[in-house]
């Protein structure tokens, strides 16, 4: 059933058809072919069953935060304070896109609208101090990565939504992997700025960077009210995201006064619109794992693998490979609705953490974000610094490598992953 399933979805993914189509219906041929006396209403409930769950509640709000800030002077000012404090080093620009990236992943939980509020503002001053185009798109399109892992994270909750997950210990493993991932760019950044003889910019004093951090003082509280609630248990992390967009209303309104009320429906409107592609996918996600359930794929997949006497390493060596093609081909979230209901139950099977695998999942996620040809961080790039989409592809090469060694670490060293959540939550 499965290679019936792969087969039809690749027909469809070739001919061009919208990606709700590619994932539905090949599932809906192997319902007529394998399970035909399932009744088409039962059909109809899982595809609006599997997205009727509070959790996912959080989506749409955090997606609307996220467009919030992007359009308003939260970025700015995060961008401004990152710069006031390592802009003096050594490749400082390039640090401060790294930073700025993780920072403004921590506000809004979204790798496009990083890409889309900071480019404009970092990729001309890490031009301007002697960055290279080819590393400058690179970084950029890299590091808005992080904003995956650093939580509040999307990707997370979907996560934690199809496996039962813990959404609190996902974001509490995701700061310690994004650190990671961040400290890798910045590695990057070193070396490439000692190889260039890039210019650090003038020092700021102490009444300089004392003025940056005033002025994003608004910002840093974004997330220390989402993340201090949820790790506090005084919200869940779908309460915590409707905080966040009434937090960005007000300060982005009433305090910036950088978004007036039309300016807010257009936004409000363009978060609709995102939201409801991300619940279509979904929905569609809910009937293969339905299926994929009840056709006991991951049991012959645990079969399979006992017969090849293959343990933990092996599986999550296929694991990533099973990512990283899937990343090359299709968008992030359809390759974890694809994926994680026949390898999920395996991992389970196999003793792998929970959180840990959400760890790989997020960080094969991150890595297809950036993976020609059709990385969707590579385009949205393009699109904000208007620049020829091949360009940005030769730019990221190598932080794909990059990525790849992080991955490959996280995954072999679970404690990695488990420190922070184990600290916050004990067991």
């Amino acid at each position: 059933m499965l290679i019936a399933i792969a087969a039809v979805a690749v027909l469809l993914l070739i001919a061009g058809f919208e990606m709700f189509l590619v994932l539905g219906l090949p599932t809906l041929l192997v319902k007529e072919g394998y399970f035909a006396r399932l009744p088409d209403p039962a059909v109809v409930q899982k595809i609006f069953g599997g997205i009727d769950h509070t959790t996912l509640l959080a989506i749409p709000f955090f997606v609307l935060a996220a467009n919030l800030m992007a359009s308003g002077r939260i970025a700015k000012d995060l961008t401004g304070l990152m710069q006031a404090l390592l802009g003096h080093t050594r490749g400082g620009m390039g640090h401060v896109t790294v930073g700025g990236s993780m920072a403004f992943g921590a506000v809004s939980g979204s790798a496009p609208a990083t890409v889309a509020a900071l480019g404009g503002l970092v990729y001309p001053e890490m031009r301007r101090t002697g960055f290279s185009e080819r590393f400058s798109v690179g970084l950029l399109a890299s590091s808005a990565e992080t904003a995956l892992l650093i939580p509040p994270s999307i990707t997370f909750i979907v996560y934690g939504w199809m496996t039962g997950t813990s959404i609190a210990q996902l974001f509490a493993a995701g700061l310690a992997v994004g650190l990671v991932l961040g400290l890798a760019f910045a590695i990057m950044v070193e070396i490439e700025a000692r190889r260039s003889g890039v210019r650090p910019a003038e020092r700021t004093s102490a009444a300089q960077r004392l003025a940056a951090l005033k002025a994003a003082i608004w910002a840093i509280g974004m997330p220390v009210i989402i993340l201090g609630g949820i790790y506090s248990g005084m919200t869940t992390p779908t309460e915590a995201a409707v905080v966040s967009v009434v937090y960005a209303i007000v300060v982005e309104m009433l305090i910036y006064r950088d978004i007036g009320p039309r300016k807010l429906v257009s936004i409000t409107e363009q978060a609709a619109i995102g939201t409801t592609v991300i619940f279509i996918l979904l929905a569609m996600g809910g009937l293969i794992s339905y299926f994929v359930t009840m056709a006991q794929v991951p049991a012959q997949i645990t079969a399979a693998l006992a017969a090849m006497e293959a343990g933990p390493v092996t599986f999550l060596i296929i694991v990533n490979i099973l990512f990283l093609i899937a990343g090359m081909f299709i968008d992030p979230n359809s390759a974890m609705l694809i994926l994680i209901p026949p390898l999920f139950p395996v991992a389970q099977s196999l003793g792998i953490d929970p959180v840990h695998f959400g760890m790989i999942v997020t960080l094969n996620i991150s890595l297809g974000m950036i993976t020609p040809p059709f990385g969707l961080d590579i385009f949205v790039t393009a699109s904000t610094l208007k620049l020829p989409v091949l360009s940005v592809m030769r730019g990221v090469l190598p932080f794909i490598a990059v990525n790849v060694i992080v991955l490959l670490i996280v995954t072999y060293v679970p404690s990695i992953s488990l420190f922070v959540p184990r600290l916050i939550f004990g067991g």
